[in-house]
């Protein structure tokens, strides 16, 4: 049951990083709009998380776990919130983009270590979508200023 629920935390993690990719190449060729869509896939990994979240003591999780875990779901949380249900206008408010990138990338680390308790070939695959993930969110807020 661990060997599972480790492999699906890989999995999670690695939704995450390739809609990540794939969400901020479409807003650097076309806009908001299709990576906002596009994007969606990311907010329903929430469900799996929650779930290794409510699995990890039975597995005695680290405290390191739950601390990645939590990261990456108040990051979905607060992507839910702000550009799907309140469509808040932030990403021109400096010290807004800062802290929310921050809970990003605290989220996206997070996932790499999750992801590498299933194994050493999810572990490398992740640090290279991560870095991947990392360069396009920089170079889309160049390109698109959002």
């Amino acid at each position: 049951m661990k060997e599972k629920l480790d492999l699906l935390g890989a999995v999670v993690a690695h939704v995450i990083f390739i809609s990540s990719i794939i969400t901020f190449s479409a807003r650097m060729l076309f806009k908001t709009q299709p990576g906002h869509w596009i994007g969606i896939p990311i907010l329903l990994m929430a469900f799996p998380l929650f779930y290794l979240l409510i699995t990890a003591p039975k597995f005695e999780r680290p405290p390191l776990y739950y601390i990645q875990v939590v990261a990456m779901l108040i990051w979905l949380i607060l992507l839910f919130l702000v550009d799907y249900i309140f469509k808040v206008d932030f990403r021109q408010t400096q010290w807004m983009v800062i802290s929310y990138v921050m809970l990003y990338f605290a989220g996206m680390g997070g996932m790499i270590g999750v992801a590498s308790l299933a194994g050493r070939g999810w572990t490398i695959s992740s640090i290279v979508l991560f870095f991947i993930a990392a360069v396009l969110a920089f170079v889309q807020r160049a390109v698109t200023g959002y």
